[in-house]
């Protein structure tokens, strides 16, 4: 993707570990759980309530990508009975500012994508 209205546009490359990262890591679960991990940590059963759609396999799932990648981290407490904990990471935290701006972005320009669709779609 080039941006030529800028002097010093940057081209990057999207080679197989950048889609793979990003496939996991900005899914529809990924986000909506990051989200509610960025707000405090959480257990598997408050996910589950906050984010009511997602099924317990596509969650478990869900929670074991975004741990490999080093974004969200499982901690045993130690209670009676053991429970476990997930949380955000510092790494984890730097995904917001991206992931806020494509946001921002999306409802800036939702109107013209839906018109877009619309011509599209006739």
């Amino acid at each position: 993707m080039s941006d030529t209205t800028t002097s010093q546009s940057v081209r990057f490359e999207i080679d197989t570990p950048h889609r793979e990262l990003l496939d996991q890591v900005l899914d529809k679960w990924s986000l909506q759980v990051l989200n509610e991990l960025c707000e405090r940590p959480s257990r598997f059963s408050e996910l589950r309530r906050l984010v009511p759609a997602v099924t317990q396999k596509s969650l478990t799932a869900t929670l074991r990508r975004l741990e490999r990648n080093g974004v969200v981290e499982r901690v045993v407490l130690s209670t009676r009975p053991v429970a476990i904990e997930y949380r955000i990471t510092p790494l984890g935290k730097t995904l917001r500012p991206p992931v806020e701006a494509i946001l921002t972005w999306a409802h800036e320009y939702m109107p013209d994508i839906e018109e877009a669709r619309r011509r599209f779609d006739e």
